[in-house]
């Protein structure tokens, strides 16, 4: 019966909204929507329909008028199936400025692709998008699918504004489900959006948004994610790859995905067993052991990216992993716990947001979350992470993608909300040394040694893989301050033991100084000039973010040219406050010979709107004084 009333319910609701007819006239959109806007979203209807623990269709439609090439990216019409999750529907219309059709793009037309990145080992998992190159601007898609799946653990967020440069004038969510399913919802970033909440029952939810102003970006704002309005749902009850689930806490969901989903995922070849144990051999430290396994599985595996997970979050098996060499995430981590498992080594499934952007699991929302995995050993009163997916990284570093947030640690005895690595802004360090010369004509020479920790490592070891064009390329713009700039030596260093990257590097440059009649010029700080453009943006609107702090030190030894003496010389500056701290100082060693000393210490940190100001204001000074200039008397 209750089956039946969904049904009744949603196709009833269907039909009153396409009945709702909308004029695709481009022409017709008012001025205000039209404002910073790629492309407006004309219509953005959801209707979802959970008919049982084990069923839910998802409905789209949606009518976007793109006004410019930019804003193509507002369509999104594109949906993921495997074989727990079918495309019923999937098509559009094209119409053009005037509202009038000028294509119908039926399933055929849309394109169909693999979701494993060209490799063979999840043919189920698929995605159809479609491609279209329009004939002009502005035009109308009209996009409609319907998907129907047995994973409800997933409940596809509502966000109806879904970036910056995009426009709302309607968008629509109607939820219905059965009431003994537990379904809850969190609603976030309402204030200020204009947003009504139509029904709210113990099988019903539906929300409609009007006339949504096109955001547009302010530098260090947060994600979108964290500013614009979004409504998370999940259920108590739940399915997910033929297994039912029930969660109320987090020890709950833990149990359940550690007991239903990764058991029987872990076994390995007896053969690969006896091979790992030799390779450990007498060790018994578990952290050592540990990090010869990682170092095994780094040589033996690739990542394979993988857009859908194999079956949502369950891992393709370890077996498989060993005999192929490839996987995603989820299985290269299976892999390495099963390999630590072989060896006495405990270690636990790790659920998160990975993204260079810090986002948290929301643990006062129990519910399927993240978008990575990774693997946790537990070492002490807290934990090793181990990045499974990189062949390059250091045993238990935590670079830039999954440090400092709330995961989700899966153990056998109930899931854990915890916090991964936080490093210390003054951890995340670059200390150069090195000496420049500037010769009686201006020209320029000179070595650097650069080393970073911290996460300022994950940045610069990208250099050490690049081809010779991409490695001149990153220089020269890292070095931008320095016109006709030549690259000589370069040499890194790799300590991943101490987790430090050491750069040694020989440049050298003509006309670094400016002859003028007399008298010569140039900037005393030649090697790490602070070039952050920070914007003056009237009336912000956002709070912004510092996502990561820093330290910058260094030491560099200056030749003069003989025959010239200091007319000029900067003087030493410093400057303290709430988003860090700044200094400088010259030492005259004789008259040829100077030691430039600077400092940059950068807070991370979360700030409002009105402390804007203050910040670019304190980075000017930062830039003024790097360029600070020396002014030089021929003799």
């Amino acid at each position: 019966m209750k089956c039946t009333f969904y049904g009744i319910f949603f196709f009833l609701f269907s039909l009153i909204s396409s009945a709702q007819k909308i004029d695709y006239s481009a022409l017709t959109i008012p001025d205000s929507l039209k404002e910073n806007a790629n492309a407006v979203v004309r219509l953005y209807q959801t209707d979802i329909v959970i008919s049982s623990q084990r069923n839910m269709t998802i409905k789209t439609n949606r009518v976007v008028t793109v006004l410019n090439e930019k804003g193509a990216r507002a369509v999104n019409a594109v949906e993921n199936y495997s074989k727990k999750t079918s495309v019923n529907n999937i098509e559009a219309t094209i119409y053009d400025a005037f509202g009038k059709e000028i294509k119908k793009i039926k399933r055929k037309d849309f394109k169909d692709v693999s979701a494993a990145d060209g490799a063979t080992l999840a043919s189920e998992g698929r995605y159809i998008y479609l491609e279209y190159t329009p004939i002009s601007y502005p035009y109308t898609i009209v996009y409609n699918s319907e998907i129907e799946t047995s994973n409800t653990a997933f409940i596809p967020r509502w966000m109806p504004l879904n970036g910056y440069y995009v426009s709302v004038e309607k968008s629509i969510l109607n939820v219905t489900y059965p009431e003994n399913l537990g379904f809850k919802k969190k609603e976030l970033q309402f204030s200020n959006f204009k947003i009504k909440k139509t029904i709210d029952t113990n099988t019903q939810l539906s929300y409609i948004a009007t006339n949504i102003l096109a955001q547009k970006y302010e530098d260090l704002s947060p994600s979108y994610v964290d500013l614009f309005p979004k409504v998370l749902m999940g259920m108590e009850l739940f399915h997910l790859e033929g297994v039912d689930g029930t969660a109320k806490d987090w020890v709950d969901f833990g149990k359940w995905y550690s007991e239903k989903i990764l058991s029987g995922t872990t076994d390995l070849p007896e053969e690969t067993k006896t091979k790992i144990k030799s390779i450990v051999g007498n060790e018994k430290d578990p952290i050592k052991k540990a990090k010869i396994v990682y170092d095994f599985v780094q040589k033996k595996s690739r990542y394979v990216s993988i857009q859908i997970g194999i079956g949502g979050w369950k891992p393709m098996l370890a077996t498989d992993v060993d005999r192929l060499g490839y996987g995603d995430c989820k299985a290269l981590t299976n892999y390495t716990k099963a390999l630590l498992s072989a060896v006495d080594v405990p270690s636990y499934n790790t659920i998160l947001y990975g993204d260079e952007y810090k986002m948290d699991i929301a643990s006062d929302f129990v519910s399927m979350q993240g978008n990575h995995m990774i693997l946790s050993i537990p070492n002490g009163d807290n934990y090793t992470w181990l990045e499974c997916t990189s062949q390059d990284d250091p045993f238990g570093y935590q670079g830039t993608f999954t440090d400092d947030r709330d995961v989700l640690v899966i153990k056998p005895e109930g899931g854990e909300i915890v916090r991964t690595k936080i490093y210390d802004d003054k951890e995340n360090t670059q200390d150069s040394k090195g000496t420049y010369t500037v010769d009686e004509i201006g020209n320029f020479t000179g070595v650097l040694k650069i080393a970073s920790q911290g996460s300022q490592y994950a940045s610069k070891t990208l250099v050490e893989t690049m081809q010779p064009n991409e490695k001149e390329k990153h220089y020269k713009e890292y070095w931008d301050n320095i016109n006709n700039l030549k690259l000589g030596k370069i040499t890194f260093t790799n300590d991943k033991e101490n987790i430090r990257f050491v750069e040694d590097v020989q440049v050298s440059a003509s006309n670094y100084g400016t002859l003028s009649g007399n008298k010569m010029i140039f900037a005393v700080d030649a090697f790490n000039q602070n070039s952050e453009n920070v914007k003056r943006i009237r009336n912000r609107k956002n709070p912004f973010q510092i996502q990561r702090g820093y330290l910058d030190t260094d030491e560099i030894e200056i030749n003069l040219p003989a025959g010239f003496s200091i007319e000029f010389l900067p003087s030493n500056f410093e400057v303290k406050g709430k988003f860090g701290e700044y200094k400088t100082e010259i030492i005259k060693k004789d008259n040829n010979k100077l030691i430039y000393k600077r400092s940059m210490f950068l807070n991370k940190g979360k700030y409002s709107n009105k402390e804007y100001d203050e910040y670019r204001l304190f980075m000017e000074q930062v830039s003024r004084n790097d360029n600070a200039k020396i002014i030089l008397n021929k003799n």
